[in-house]
């Protein structure tokens, strides 16, 4: 899948009806890692991959998604507020045309717009200490994003 292949209407044609979705939240310094439950009703914060050289981070997150059977990928596409793209949604999609290149896994964008703000104040109402949240942040946004993208996967189940 490539260029506007990546929407998630499209991607939601290419998996299969069942099987656990893995998100990504892929940022300058790490990688937010999530995963969801085989039914695809519930995304969970996973790990953060500290990011490296390219070729040992897709390697890292593509034998994580082999060990637990993923029938495709969300990775959140960080635009502006105003919806435009700037260099940080070009790094990620380079990103993503990279790891294509690795699996024939599916990979589709969500729009991660304030994901990260929402994972921390979700964290911060759950009384988690500063130190807990910024070790766990990236991860719980990679969640975020891919419940988001369940959320609309599950709706357009029931929609006919």
């Amino acid at each position: 899948m490539t260029g506007d292949s990546h929407a998630i209407e499209v991607f939601a044609g290419h998996i299969p009806a069942a099987g656990a979705l893995m998100g990504l939240d892929p940022g300058t310094k790490t990688i937010g890692v999530a995963l969801s439950d085989r039914s695809r009703l519930i995304a969970t914060p996973f790990h953060v991959i500290m990011r490296g050289k390219f070729a040992a981070d897709a390697a890292n997150l593509l034998k994580f998604a082999n060990e637990n059977a993923v029938a495709g990928i969300i990775v959140g596409l960080p635009r502006n507020m105003d919806g435009t793209e700037g260099p940080r949604a070009q790094s990620v999609r380079a990103f993503v045309r990279n790891l294509e290149k690795l699996t024939e896994l599916p990979i589709g964008f969500w729009d991660e717009r304030l994901s990260t703000h929402a994972a921390e104040r979700a964290m911060i109402e759950a009384d988690m200490s500063r130190a807990k949240r910024k070790a766990r942040i990236d991860a719980a946004a990679a969640a975020y994003i891919l419940q988001g993208a369940l959320d609309f996967l599950a709706r357009r189940r029931l929609t006919p």
